[in-house]
């Protein structure tokens, strides 16, 4: 029995590409682990989708060599995407989603199980959501009583002080929902993740203000591209 011939979509991915590298590109995806493929590569078997009669690995480099990692491409300002040489609206739509669902996943994942029993977890969804933003963002994640996660509120942009963040704006929130306990989270857009004077004095204050009401702050995470600082583990909290 002679073999069924190619279908037109088959005939058209060979025409676009003669090599086959888009073949072996999805059979090192669907086969292999979580490094089969190098980051340009990631990026260029997603462009693969949105530009499907282009060569886009060089696209996939240049952005690479532009923001500078995998994370940054994919947390990288849609506006900034889409201006880049070669790519536009549908192309920067595409690493938009991913980067979406990434949230989306870590997220619900942090939401299913008390979060001071599922801590790595916890710091990899801040990572992933705060360790590329250019501005420094500041965020309570309030709790109940399971330390199961209420509300991820967003308090504010700009440096960590009182004059953007009100310790008892921070502890009346709490009240309102019924939280039992917070977990403070800020970012630091310089990449390292040290706690600087004003993120210690800001954060006993507030934990000082929620200890006469009940409410407890578990933690305080400083989180940057050099990794994360937990106030907890070091003894400043």
């Amino acid at each position: 029995m002679n073999p069924a011939p190619p279908s037109g979509e088959k005939l058209q991915q060979i025409a676009h590409d003669p090599s086959g590298h888009r073949a072996r590109l999805r059979k090192r995806l669907l086969d292999g682990g979580e490094g089969a493929l190098a980051d340009h590569e990631i990026i260029e078997y997603l462009l693969m989708t949105a530009i499907p009669r282009r060569d886009t690995k060089p696209l996939a480099r240049s952005l690479l060599a532009r923001f500078g990692s995998l994370a940054g491409v994919f947390n990288a300002d849609s506006a900034a995407l889409a201006a880049h040489p070669g790519m536009g609206e549908t192309s920067a739509a595409a690493i938009r989603i991913v980067a979406m669902a990434t949230r989306r996943f870590a997220r619900h994942q942090v939401s299913e199980q008390p979060i001071l029993t599922t801590w790595q977890t916890l710091i990899s969804y801040l990572t992933v959501d705060m360790a590329h933003l250019k501005v420094e963002r500041v965020r309570a994640l309030y709790l109940d009583t399971k330390n199961r996660l209420i509300r991820d509120e967003h308090l504010g942009d700009g440096s960590l002080d009182e004059a953007a963040i009100h310790p008892r704006e921070v502890i009346r929130k709490a009240l309102d929902l019924g939280a039992a306990s917070m977990i403070l989270v800020h970012n630091h857009p310089s990449g390292s993740p040290e706690p600087s004077r004003a993120d210690i004095q800001i954060t006993q204050r507030i934990a000082e203000a929620g200890h006469h009401l009940g409410i407890a702050v578990h933690d305080h995470v400083v989180i940057g591209l050099e990794g994360h600082v937990s106030l907890r583990q070091r003894g400043l909290l």
